[in-house]
């Protein structure tokens, strides 16, 4: 069937009008710097999902678990590190990190930066050990517990162990990531470790005890170039996606359990160390109780003050 010479000039209107239509101006663009999965799992989710696209933003992470395996080694400085490292070049606008780290790595990143919320995972570090000579935090009095220096691990180790052995009685061994802690663990290298999940259902499964938890939240973050708008569409999606993990936490629980490399399968992945709720704004209450800790340790000079760090 051929066109008429009348339907041949309405079609190339037809294709002119949609040519001179305008386009879809381009989302703006957001590269995260890869966490734990733990602590990253609303942002997984929400990629996944979808929510960030419907909120207008193009989100993606910046590189990848296994990069991050690769560069963050036990002699890796603070801002060497992955996530630190490409924020503070500007290859990715945020990530997470524990509350006390989160004001310390803006302190010493040379980009500037904010802390724009509490983030959403609240989560637990674990001291775990195989030896039955370790019970109680008391226990604990000089032996070394393994961390991964000024990370929550670090810190929520140190506010564990204070109060029970004395801060003269703290030892901390410095490990790397939560894998090589857990690793450093089962061979023997380290009597005790802190670790979150999915390492603590993984040590519970493989006939670990715990000796001491604390749960913590962190700070999220982020670039001062994002705009308060591009900002609030960024975290009322990752609170979508937070609500779309408290549905249904066991269609996401594998993202998690991928950390363990087949060690651990999803339904085995305890609800009990890690919930998740909507990011927070972090008030200066919350702040100066982290900070002062932080400068009587002698963890930060004391420059910074709420208003110049966090923004709402």
């Amino acid at each position: 069937m051929h066109l008429s010479r009348a339907a041949k000039p309405r079609a190339d209107q037809s294709t002119e009008k949609r040519n001179a239509m305008p386009s879809e101006p381009p989302r703006p663009v957001v590269k995260i710097a890869p966490n734990n999965p733990v602590f990253d799992l609303p942002v997984i989710v929400g990629i996944e999902e979808g929510c960030f696209a419907a909120a207008g933003l193009d989100v993606s992470f910046s590189a990848t678990y296994a990069d991050r395996e690769k560069k963050d080694t036990v002699a890796t400085p603070f801002m060497g590190r992955l996530k630190e490292n490409q924020f503070d070049c500007g290859s990715a606008d945020s990530y997470n990190v524990c509350e006390w780290a989160s004001i310390d790595r803006l302190e010493r990143g040379t980009r500037g930066g904010n802390i724009a919320a509490l983030r959403a995972a609240v989560a637990a570090q674990a001291i775990l050990s195989f030896d039955d000579a370790l019970q109680t935090p008391r226990d604990l009095a000089d032996v070394p517990v393994m961390v991964q220096e000024l990370t929550g691990s670090h810190y929520t180790a140190i506010q564990m162990l204070e109060s029970a052995v004395g801060p003269e009685h703290v030892n901390i061994q410095k490990g790397g990531l939560p894998q090589m802690r857990y690793a450093a663990l089962k061979s023997g290298a380290a009597r005790a470790v802190a670790v979150m999940e999915p390492f603590i259902s993984l040590g519970l499964k493989e006939g670990a005890h715990i000796i001491a938890a604390s749960f913590y939240r962190g700070g999220e973050v982020i670039s001062p170039d994002l705009t308060p708008e591009q900002r609030k569409a960024y975290y009322d999606a990752e609170n979508e996606a937070v609500d779309m993990i408290n549905n249904d936490f066991y269609k996401y629980a594998h993202h998690v359990t991928a950390h363990a490399k087949g060690g651990l399968a999803p339904h085995e992945l305890m609800r009990a160390f890690v919930h998740y709720k909507h990011v927070d704004y972090y008030d200066a209450t919350l702040f100066n109780r982290a900070y002062d800790w932080m400068k009587a340790r002698g963890m930060s000079e004391g420059q910074s003050q709420h208003a110049a760090l966090v923004v709402g």
